[in-house]
This record gives C-alpha cells, sequence and structure tokens, in this order.
C-alpha cells in the first residue's frame, strides 16, 4: 500500500499536470466540436453526403403520392354515382354482384379454373 506521503505526492504531480495543460482544455473542447459538428454535417441522417438518398426517397414518395391521388379520384367518382341524386344502375348492379352474389338471370357466367403455379 502506498503511503500518505506518496499518495499526497501523486495528487500533486496530478494538479501540477491539469495546471500545465489548462490553457490548452478549451481549445481541445471547441476542435474536438468543430470536428463532431463537422463530421455529422457530412455523414449524419441528414448531411450533404446523404443527399442522395434522400433524393431517392422524395422520388419515391412522390410517386405514391401520384397514385393514392388517382386512387382517390377513382374512388370519390365512384361513390358520386352510388350517391341518390346520381345513382348509376351498371354500378349498383356490379356493386350488388361483388357484395351480395346477387346475378341477373339475363347474365352469363363464365368460371375459370385456376391453372396450376
Amino acid at each position: 500500500m502506498l503511503g500518505v506521503d506518496q499518495a499526497l505526492l501523486r495528487v500533486k504531480g496530478a494538479a501540477r499536470v491539469y495546471f500545465r495543460l489548462k490553457p490548452y482544455l478549451t481549445t481541445a473542447a471547441l476542435a474536438f466540436l468543430i470536428f463532431f459538428f463537422a463530421f455529422h454535417a457530412l455523414t449524419g441522417e441528414r448531411g450533404i453526403l446523404m443527399s442522395r438518398t434522400r433524393d431517392e426517397v422524395l422520388a419515391d414518395r412522390q410517386a405514391e403520392l401520384k397514385r393514392l391521388q388517382a386512387e382517390r379520384a377513382s374512388l370519390e367518382t365512384r361513390a358520386h354515382y352510388l350517391r341518390d341524386q346520381s345513382l348509376s344502375a351498371d354500378l349498383l348492379e356490379e356493386r350488388a354482384h361483388v357484395l351480395l352474389g346477387f346475378v341477373d338471370p339475363k347474365d352469363y357466367v363464365i368460371r375459370e379454373i385456376p391453372g396450376p403455379g
């Protein structure tokens, strides 16, 4: 075990090192912060190097938005024809066939046998 004198000398030695390095600590901390932010500005999730990935994701989402807008317009048109003011007999018959299984006696029903695969 260390004696009390030896422990006190070690503390004094550490204090000397601290006082010797104290003027450089601020500079080292600022240099670290500059490096940290520069690194993340380049390689981070929203960094300069990730702009191509962001552009690809944006293009995919814009294509999906256009598809969804077209689907919504189609559904709105179909819903318009199902309202009382503009009831379409063909659309009503189609929906009754799909939902309830009703078929007009004059309709021809062609059944397909699913092939292998």
